[in-house]
């Protein structure tokens, strides 16, 4: 037998004005990506915003059905986006964020494990790391330097290319 340990890097900002220009700007995009979230049953929205090597951002919302399972993900929704319109742009960073009106979000929502599986793919495909961002309107920031460190054992199978 053989153990192993997994350390993984993230940086915490008290609040979105202790990030820089950049990174606030792109969390503000991902407040502005709530406002076409789909969400009748859960009443909690979803928002992000993706910013290419370009300059271009992407926006992505939570896209709710009465058949739970058929929805999709603010990040999804916007990764396929990228992939299906600017399929040669890479993605430099992403923020995301949440809000409902029924209380209060304190810690930043962080992504389900098949949204981090369709950034993996997209880190994987264009050959960088992307940053993201999640961002607690009422509380603090994580930022992350790269997938790996939040799906240290994404899904990857190289005989799958054949």
């Amino acid at each position: 037998m053989h153990k192993f340990a997994i350390t993984i890097s993230y940086e915490e900002y008290p609040s979105v004005d202790d990030l820089s220009h950049t990174d606030k700007d792109l969390c503000f995009e991902a407040v502005k990506a709530l406002a076409n979230s789909h969400s009748p049953y859960s009443e909690f929205r979803v928002g992000a915003a993706v910013r290419l090597l370009s300059g271009k951002v992407v926006y992505g919302s939570n896209q709710e059905n009465v058949a739970y399972p058929s929805g999709l993900c603010a990040e999804r929704v916007a990764l396929f986006t990228i992939g299906s319109t600017y399929p040669g742009d890479k993605i430099i960073s992403m923020a995301i964020t949440a809000h409902t009106d029924h209380f209060k979000i304190m810690q930043p929502i962080t992504s389900c494990g098949a949204c981090l599986q369709v950034m993996a793919e997209f880190e994987k495909k264009q050959s960088n790391p992307i940053e993201v961002l999640f961002y607690c309107q009422n509380g603090p920031v994580i930022k992350t330097h790269g997938i790996k460190s939040l799906l240290p054992f994404a899904f990857a199978e190289a005989r799958l290319k054949k």
